[in-house]
């Protein structure tokens, strides 16, 4: 069984933290309504919801992967780059509780989920502005004793490892060579974005189906053509805070 943990969209969206994007325009009400839609989904394709209430005073804080690392024996509640969000992860600490042990990434460590990629028991770490060296240390030194190896990968021109690079499937990846180098991922089947799609490598595995933008065809296009399931999503309103679709949940197992 796998549970979803979400946050409804904050009404301040509006002014989340911005790094390689312009600001422009957030229509919240239709930022929560995809947002309602992207949980429906979620359900749909087998997920518990767990649906947190909107935190006004938290901007970003619909991004809920970028406050924990989950994996099968534990939580690490991530210590975020941008200081305005580091205030969200209590809430969600208190919530993985009955799930997992949790542990904490701190000072003066920074970490974010949106850089963390799991790939079975080969855990990567974005070395981003989000992300320094010190937090992926803490992260290693936890993850070890269950397993886990946890290696830093050298990200650039995007926020976040997974706004590189993500699992479509068993053994597949979907990255933007311009972002991450492909070399990362030697041994595994690499579907790239289509060039004038810069922004379409974030998707998100449920079982064997892959939630992705509407905003991307080329690319959607490329992930069929490999065989890959996609259900379709519309997240335009959440992709103008820097926002994706692996960002709007915690993927929880058993």
């Amino acid at each position: 069984m796998l549970t979803a943990i979400t946050r409804q969209v904050s009404p301040a969206i509006a002014r989340c933290e911005l790094t390689h994007l312009e600001r422009v325009p957030i229509d919240a009400s239709l930022a929560a309504a995809q947002h309602r839609e992207y949980e429906r989904c979620l359900g749909d394709l087998g997920c518990v919801v767990v649906s947190l209430p909107a935190e006004p005073g938290l901007p970003d804080s619909v991004f809920v992967e970028d406050t924990a690392v989950v994996v099968d024996e534990l939580a690490v509640m991530t210590r975020p780059g941008a200081v305005s969000r580091r205030p969200e992860a209590a809430s969600v600490a208190r919530v993985l509780v009955p799930y997992r042990p949790v542990a904490t990434i701190t000072a003066p460590g920074t970490l974010d989920g949106g850089d963390v990629l799991r790939l079975g028991r080969r855990v990567l770490v974005g070395s981003s502005s989000r992300s320094n060296p010190e937090g992926v240390a803490q992260l290693r030194a936890l993850l070890a004793p269950h397993g886990y190896t946890v290696e830093a990968v050298p990200v650039a021109g995007c926020l976040h490892l997974k706004s590189a690079v993500t699992e479509v499937a068993l053994g597949t990846v979907l990255l933007n060579p311009a972002w991450v180098d492909p070399a990362a991922f030697a041994g595994l089947t690499r579907v790239e974005v289509e060039p004038a799609e810069p922004y379409a490598a974030n998707a998100l595995l449920i079982g064997r189906t892959v939630i992705f933008p509407t905003a991307f065809p080329r690319t959607a296009a490329r992930l069929e053509r490999a065989g890959v399931r996609l259900r379709l999503l519309d997240v335009s309103e959440l992709a103008k805070a820097e926002g994706a679709v692996t960002c709007c949940s915690l993927i929880v197992a058993g």
